[in-house]
Order: C-alpha cells, then structure tokens, then sequence
C-alpha cells in the first residue's frame, strides 16, 4: 500500500493502529504470553470476535458497498470451518489409531490402519467407510485449498445462474437463504460425509502439538485471527477506495443507470459476491478451531441474518462499521447468554437475559434502521465531522459549496 492510499483512507491506517495495539495488550495480558490477567478461554472468544469481525467486513462488501443484501454468506463462513475440520479430525484421529495400533504384537497394515480410523470418525453415524469428500482430509495443503475453493466454486456458480438471470432486491435475499437453509438440511443427514447433526468435533487440538498447551495455542490463534483482519480489511479498503468501489456503490444506488453507462453490472456482482464468499471461508477456517466443533446449525439462516443484524447496528457502507458492530454484538451477547448479566427482578417476574437476548438483539437492529441508519460507526463519522476546517477562502468551483483554495493548498 502506498502512501498515497493510506492519506486518502486514514480510517484505515487508525483501524490498523488500534488492532495492532489491542493485539499487543492481549498478548501481555493473558496467560499462554503474558501475566495471566486474561483467561484462555476468554482470549479464545476474542480471536473468534475477531474472525466474526472479517466476515463481517466481507458482508459490508457485499451488501454496504453493493447493495447485494445476501442471506447466505454465514454458509460460506461454515464451508471454510467444515474444510479445515475435516484436516484436523483425521489428523487427529490417525495419531490417536496408530499409537493405539502400535501396540498390537503384530503390526496393523495401511488398510486396516484407514479402516480403524473411519470407524473411529463415522461410527457415530452407523458407518466406517470414508465418504469421496474425505479424499484430501489426509493433506493439510489440499485442505487449505478447499477452505478457499470450495466456498469460492458455491459462490461463483450461485451468483453467475442468479445474476444473469437479474434477480435483485428481496428475491436474490430469499434465494441466498433458501441455499443456505438447503446447504444445512443437507448437512443434518447422516450420509451427507459429515457425521450430520454430529458435526466434526475436538477441532482445537491440533496434530502434532499435544505438547503445546491451550493457553498458548488460542494466543496463536488470536494472532492469526488478527492478522487475517488486518489483511481482509486492508483489502476490502484498496478495493472500494478506487473506481471498482465508485462502480459498486453505483451499482447499489442505480444499477440501471450503471449498467446503461456500459459496465458489466453482472461482473461486478459475481466478483465482490465470489471474493466475499472466500474471505468469509478463511474466517470460518480460524474460527472454528478455536471454538473446537462445528455442527451444521452454525450454517443456520438465522445465522446469516445475525451477520445482517452486525453490520446494520455497526453501520453498512462503513468497513470500520462492520468491525465495531461485530465486535460489539459478539462480547455482548457472550456477556448476556453466558450468565454473566444479572437477573433482573421486576417483583411480578424475573428477566433472564439468557432468554431474552434475543429479543433484545431484534429490537436494537429495528431501533438502528428506523431512528440510526448510520449505526454505532455514524458516532465516528460525527466527530470526523467536527473535525473538518472551516472553509474560506475563494471559491475553486462553479457553486458556493465547492472546494476552496485554502484547502486546495492543505
């Protein structure tokens, strides 16, 4: 990035400082690095805040930016989970057979070694046969190219039969949803490959390093889950700080007028749609392992709907909204649906928010849309705002609100 890009983006360049600072205080303040101030299960809620984050970023894209209000972009976040899962469970698996096997007094064959660990991973279904999307689990690289592919392939061929049909508005919504909740029904099967309602599980072991303790591995994991933000969000910056961005928020404004300008309308969906889809696969693909399971209601609609609810709150059309939003909803539902907020007793009845957060949730995404469209980011736009110089000067345009020579000179 030039310097160049970073004076005309400097919210961008300020994102990057505070995470990198937050990253910092984390790592001095938790357990696997630092003084023990934060638990390791609460760095581990942080590093998957922060993958909610990038996949938020990518729904801003597509919907902020675009106007693409997609449903179903929390399926391609699970994709990316379910690929690298299906690593780390054989791998995991195969270590846990061999040292079993290497006991016996005569020595297990590569067959029998592959049996004992389809039996150990499908058994739960009723099956010890490895299903063909488990050609590849043995291969890490293989894997780390499926958590892109595969999303990245659903996308493409979804977008490109919708788009060039021109199906916008409310419809292209209902049809991501329907592939989302058709991607789910799908996955509950028991001979879908994927142990069905079972999901894939023991996820945040990772082969190779029972040595390492959790502490430290959920601050690797936070790193790389920082790290991918900052690329993800450098990324969406450089995309919608030049012309492609301009075509994209005039394809949201007035895609007629767009398309009769003569830009391939159709193009530029597919690509911020496809690109999205990916960006959301790698945050699934750091998610998951330390959430350590993934069971096909992560791929739920009303999951997608909560990635919608995140960046409304946030303020779409904002990257740092996204950010704020996810973050922000994130920590305070883990706040509220993890016992931590009191009961309120109101004498006639006492108010679990365990129960009632969602309904919480609800209302605060319909209060932001009717009275906020801004969101929580629009308090960031405000102080910008103030921060402007008064304009005097002579006038460097045709009408009296034009640019003026003394910002010209600055």
């Amino acid at each position: 990035m030039s310097d160049t890009f970073f004076k005309r983006n400097p919210s961008t360049l300020v994102f990057l400082a505070v995470l990198a600072l937050f990253v910092l205080g984390v790592t001095l303040l938790a357990e696997g690095a630092g003084a023990g101030v934060i638990s390791t299960s609460f760095v581990k809620t942080l590093g998957k805040t922060l993958c909610l984050a990038l996949v938020a970023v990518a729904m801003d894209l597509v919907w902020g930016y675009t106007g693409i209000l997609s449903l179903g972009h929390f399926a391609f976040f699970g994709l990316g989970g379910y690929m690298i899962g299906m690593w780390l469970m054989y791998a995991r698996t195969q270590a846990i057979v061999v040292s079993s096997l290497a006991e016996a007094p005569i020595p297990a064959t590569e067959s029998e070694v592959v049996d004992a660990i389809g039996n150990q991973i499908f058994g739960v279904v009723g099956s010890s046969e490895f299903p063909l999307i488990w050609m590849f689990a043995d291969s890490l690289l293989l894997q780390l190219v499926l958590v892109v592919a595969v999303p990245g392939v659903l996308a493409l061929v979804f977008g490109w039969l919708a788009f060039r049909s021109r199906v916008t508005g409310v419809y292209l919504s209902i049809l991501t949803q329907a592939m989302t909740l058709g991607l789910a029904l799908y996955l509950f099967q028991n001979d879908s490959g994927l142990r069905g309602n079972n999901g894939l599980s023991g996820l945040q072991n990772l082969p190779g390093l029972d040595h390492v303790p959790q502490a430290t591995m959920s601050i690797w994991f936070f790193w790389a889950s920082a790290a991918a933000l900052a690329l993800g969000y450098l990324f969406a910056a450089w995309i919608v700080s030049g012309k492609f961005g301009s075509v994209l928020r005039g394809i949201r404004d007035n895609e007629a007028r767009v398309r009769f300008l003569g830009y391939s309308v159709e193009g530029y969906k597919l690509f911020i749609f496809t690109v999205t889809a990916i960006i959301a696969g790698i945050a699934g693909a750091l998610y998951y392992p330390q959430a350590g399971i993934i069971n096909p209601a992560e791929i739920a609609p009303v999951a997608s709907i909560y990635l919608a609810v995140w960046v409304a709150i946030g303020g779409r059309g904002r990257l740092y909204g996204a950010v704020i939003g996810a973050i922000f909803v994130s920590l305070v539902s883990s706040w509220f649906t993890g016992g931590q907020a009191p009961d309120v007793n109101l004498g006639f009845y006492t108010l679990k928010w365990v129960d009632w957060w969602l309904i919480v949730l609800g209302l605060s995404f319909v209060l932001v849309t009717l009275f906020a469209p801004r969101g929580i980011g629009g308090l960031v736009d405000l102080w910008s705002e103030r921060r402007r110089p008064d304009r005097h000067g002579a006038d460097l345009g045709p009408g009296a609100g034009a640019l003026r020579e003394k910002e010209a000179n600055e």
